[in-house]
């Protein structure tokens, strides 16, 4: 028995839910960096480092960056689909922003590792 929703409804309500799940995890680890940030204004080179080489900050850190480079992704995804209108655009698009994403995670993950040791 079919509902007679689309293979893209069904996409859209994955797309929703997991925008919904990045944001609230997006939360708490952002009033965690906010506050953490700010307890670091002034500080030099050496405390900020020491801070991220702390391996529970690393971690943070790290869940911090994947989940809001992976929101922002889905958001810059709804906008391409609502209007870039040619298909072959909006796939271009979409492949060059998430290698964008992928490219700044993975940059960034790296960082973290490499000050952490």
């Amino acid at each position: 028995m079919s509902t007679g929703k689309s293979q893209h409804e069904h996409k859209g309500s994955g797309h929703w839910k997991l925008q919904r799940i990045s944001a609230l995890a997006l939360i708490p680890l952002s009033l965690w960096f906010l506050f953490s940030i700010i307890g670091h204004i002034g500080a030099d080179y050496q405390v900020v480092s020491a801070w991220v080489a702390h391996p529970l900050v690393s971690v943070f850190l790290v869940l911090y960056l994947v989940f809001m480079l992976f929101h922002a992704q889905l958001g810059i995804e709804v906008v391409m689909e609502d209007y870039v209108h040619s298909e072959t655009l909006r796939m271009r698009c979409l492949w060059v922003s998430k290698g964008i994403f992928v490219a700044c995670g993975l940059l960034s993950v790296y960082s973290i590792i490499r000050i952490s040791f």
